[in-house]
């Protein structure tokens, strides 16, 4: 749930169709893809984009009641598995390693066909009512948000991984930006330290051009506005964003991509630190 109890909800038909819409874009991009793509190292430690799909698989498989391929044991200890949600996730990487690309495009579309179908069964009640989702709590509309931002952001590891950038603008990112606030509070207060009375405002341009606010009274929170000039603002394109809070590129390595004012101090840790999902 969020802070007040309360569960997030979320109108079905226009995710629903984002998510679909997100399938299919990533299912356009991987049909592209020659054998040394599929094989090109991407963002994420440990993963190539073969292994980026094998988990996109893995993840709709398991909502639609598909066991992994390989059993716990199968996972060897690896840099990059940090977690019990990482194992499994391996689990898929491991099991689906030696099919074709041919045959990794074929088990995406039919999985996400399958997912699409099953979505597009449920009524709005299914997804207002409550879920268990991979941030605690909340409701199955909540859920859903989450693995469109997932998608979202492995369709730009994807893109990434073989030099072919994409559209980062538009419903799909919208959902995916939301997910992105909820967690920037902690970013900012938890991991950056930003003192009781700071804010932080984020000037983005680019694709998701917008001003976000973040006050720390209590507890650091994203707001609609604040009261006064920001304690520190950092000025960047949404594009370096994204990727800073998916922990997708190394804050240090790109600082010189980022415009600081106010308590630079201040804003310099909190850029070293958006990195909170990946």
């Amino acid at each position: 749930m969020s802070d007040a109890r309360k569960p997030t909800l979320v109108e079905k038909q226009p995710l629903t169709a984002a998510l679909i819409e997100e399938w299919d874009k990533i299912g356009f991009v991987l049909d592209g893809l020659s054998p040394e793509q599929w094989s090109a190292p991407s963002p994420l430690p440990g993963w190539s984009v073969h292994d980026v799909v094998s988990h996109l698989i893995g993840t709709e498989s398991l909502l639609s009641g598909v066991e992994p391929p390989v059993p716990e044991e199968a996972v060897p200890a690896a840099d990059h598995v940090h977690n019990p949600i990482g194992a499994y996730n391996e689990r898929w990487v491991i099991g689906l390693r030696e099919r074709t690309p041919a045959q990794m495009l074929a088990a995406f579309r039919d999985i996400t066909i399958a997912r699409a179908e099953a979505l597009e069964a449920m009524t709005q009640d299914d997804f207002d009512a409550p879920a268990m989702t991979p941030v605690g709590p909340d409701s199955y509309g909540r859920f859903m948000r989450t693995r469109l931002f997932d998608c979202w952001f492995h369709e730009h590891d994807i893109r990434d991984a073989v030099d072919l950038p994409g559209d980062e603008g538009g419903p799909r990112a919208e959902y995916a930006l939301a997910e992105i606030l909820a967690g920037l509070g902690f970013a900012v207060g938890k991991k950056g330290h930003a003192p009781q009375g700071s804010s932080v405002t984020f000037d983005l341009s680019g694709p998701l051009a917008r001003r976000i606010h973040v006050a720390v009274d209590g507890r650091a929170a994203v707001v609609p506005a604040l009261d006064g000039p920001a304690t520190a603002t950092l000025g960047m394109d949404s594009r370096l964003f994204t990727r800073l809070c998916g922990g997708r590129v190394n804050p240090t390595d790109h600082l010189g991509e980022i415009t600081f004012g106010g308590d630079e101090e201040l804003g310099r840790r909190v850029a070293t630190n958006l990195p909170f999902t990946i």
